[in-house]
């Protein structure tokens, strides 16, 4: 069972928020879509959406983390045009999804968009952006496994052929866990200090061998 980082009654809050911030970043402030994608999640806005921290899941406008994540990773703080939108472009949809994916499977961001680039996102809104959420995760799901296969916990365990009941019994740590971390329904950079050290003695390597890194993202 994935463990939400916010209440499901803050969702649509955070994906109306992020999707204006999409729709004014690219369409208002004219920041190609790949761009300010690749902005966001460097920013540690975006940390700090995926941890469920109330000041933006709760507190800040779509605008207010546009220009958050724009000074944080630029530099400088983006020219704000005052104008009134009132409806629901493509842009607005791409970051109202993918809110609601990041939250539903407690991935990261940058997961998301790895799995599926900001093209594809695009590519998509003409058959999905009337549908209902659960056609889009389908498919997200699908891009999450064909993306990442194995696990750096799976890699470690099969490098020395142990099962994961071995693995349990060498460790101290349930076989439930060890199946939920290998098969990404629990993320294993939110374990415990004792757990990673636990897993990692059992299999004669670093704790920091068995986080998940991609190469990616420099914050790894």
């Amino acid at each position: 069972m994935t463990i939400h980082a916010y209440h499901e009654i803050y969702v649509n809050k955070v994906q109306t928020r992020l999707g204006i911030a999409f729709d004014y970043a690219i369409n208002v402030c004219l920041i190609p879509g790949e761009e300010f994608t690749e902005l966001f999640c460097r920013s540690q806005v975006c940390r700090s959406l995926e941890r469920g921290e109330s000041r933006y899941a709760l507190g800040k406008s779509g605008i207010e983390i546009l220009v958050d994540v724009i000074e944080e990773t630029t530099g400088r703080a983006p020219e704000i045009k005052p104008e009134c939108r009132f409806f629901r472009t493509k842009e607005h949809w791409i970051g109202w999804t993918a809110a609601y994916c990041q939250w539903y499977t407690d991935r990261s961001f940058r997961e998301l968009f790895t799995s599926i680039p900001y093209s594809d996102f695009e590519k998509m809104y003409t058959t999905l952006h009337e549908a209902d959420i659960s056609k889009f995760m389908d498919i997200a799901e699908e891009r999450f496994r064909e993306t990442f296969r194995e696990t750096e916990l799976k890699r470690a365990r099969m490098c020395i052929n142990i099962t994961q009941e071995e693995l349990s019994n060498r460790s101290g740590v349930s076989l439930r866990s060890i199946q939920m971390y290998e098969e990404r329904n629990r993320n294993i950079n939110k374990a415990s200090f004792d757990t990673l050290y636990r897993l990692s003695k059992a299999m004669y390597c670093h704790p920091e061998d068995l986080m998940e890194r991609w190469p990616y993202d420099s914050d790894s």
